[in-house]
């Protein structure tokens, strides 16, 4: 069992409340005591304040793409530790511990697949690895990733979810934001489209490379979004930041995005998106 304190309408204090543990899950934005099961229906969003979960990336690629469709590619690159870097653990042991939380080898998974049978290469990260942190290997394989939608002639999709760089790899990490990026420029000489769908949160270096070089660039409702910390941002240009600022609404208002979507309409906007730019889906060979 579990204890949470609830304020209900018209009392002064909030109540003790013991829960049962595994059946009910905190809101992190409206802070309700919300139905696990309620929110599962939801595609992991809370059924009071519309704020969506973080997922799992397996979960987030089944969310969006044609059933059965997924082919993951580079599945077996790992990271390596070129600095012997070491803090409270070393880094090697932090990069065991994560593959056996996710399951993954790495912080991004990547693949072909389709959307609404249209075909496309599709990146999505792993927050739960090491708060999806851009390492040599993620940068790599999302370089990978781009370079197979040009030998492909198809679009790009990249999902992002990350605290930034991981400063466990130093100046190898940083080098990725330039590679990704170099590696994009040859994906718009090609000519061919790249989505950017940014979730909760996209932060640090990837903010400052792909993820904001989209063709389209969309996100969930009330991700945050920035490059440094709001309290970073603070202290250094001395003045009250505004409301919401770094939350993907604001971003919306200021012209930082192009749309804002609710998860359950994600898969919808994105065939549309993907019909737009690719034309009406191929058929398959009789």
């Amino acid at each position: 069992m579990a204890w949470f304190w609830k304020k209900k309408e018209g009392e002064e204090r909030p109540t003790k409340v013991q829960i049962a543990e595994g059946l009910w899950v905190k809101c992190d934005s409206c802070k309700e005591i919300v139905y696990r099961a309620e929110v599962d229906r939801a595609g992991r969003v809370c059924p009071r304040c519309r704020y969506p979960f973080r997922i799992s990336a397996r979960e987030r690629i089944a969310s969006l793409v044609d059933e059965g469709s997924f082919e993951e590619r580079d599945a077996r690159l790992t990271a390596r530790d070129p600095l012997e870097f070491k803090d409270t653990k070393k880094y090697t042991d932090r990069v065991k511990a994560a593959k056996k939380a996710t399951g993954l080898e790495e912080a991004v998974l990547s693949g072909t697949a389709r959307i609404g049978g249209h075909p496309l290469v599709l990146a999505a990260f792993e927050f739960g690895f090491m708060g999806g942190s851009m390492a040599s290997v993620v940068g790599e394989k999302l370089t990978r990733a781009i370079e197979l939608a040009i030998q492909k002639r198809i679009p790009l999709v990249i999902v992002s979810a990350s605290g930034g760089a991981r400063m466990q790899e130093g100046i190898l990490s940083l080098m990725q934001m330039a590679k990704t990026a170099a590696a994009l420029h040859r994906l718009a000489e090609e000519r061919l489209p790249y989505i950017s769908l940014l979730t909760d949160p996209t932060t640090g270096g990837v903010t400052a490379s792909f993820a904001m070089l989209g063709d389209v660039i969309m996100a969930e409702p009330r991700a945050l979004i920035g490059f440094a910390g709001p309290r970073v941002i603070a202290e250094t240009i001395r003045q009250p930041l505004p409301e919401g600022f770094q939350r993907s609404e604001f971003l919306l208002q200021h012209g930082q995005l192009d749309l804002v979507v609710e998860r359950r309409e994600l898969r919808e906007t994105l065939r549309r998106v993907l019909a737009f730019f690719a034309g009406p889906p191929s058929q398959p060979a009789p």
